[in-house]
């Protein structure tokens, strides 16, 4: 087996859908929690910058804590594709 450009176009795209799918939920989460407070910011006329950036802070952390056993799986599975098609060449 050689390194077709299809094959390196085909480890590419896994690679960005495993990055994709690992960091959508925090950065998700994030986003939803932005709106969230921006909304409120805009309905009660507060402009207070730690009151954006701390719970945004605290959202990403919890579901990076949340979902670290599943981006572990997913890393893991992507590391173990890369070295068995290694393996074959």
């Amino acid at each position: 087996m050689s390194m077709t450009p299809e094959a390196v176009i085909e480890i590419g795209q896994n690679a960005m859908k495993t990055v994709i799918f690992v960091a959508g939920p925090m950065l998700i989460s994030g986003m939803v929690v932005g709106l969230l407070i921006s909304i409120f910011q805009a309905a009660t006329q507060i402009n207070e910058m730690t009151m954006t950036f701390v719970p945004k802070i605290l959202t990403v952390f919890t579901v990076l804590i949340l979902s670290l056993p599943w981006a572990i799986s997913q890393l893991t599975g992507f590391a173990t594709e890369m070295f068995n098609r290694i393996a074959l060449m």
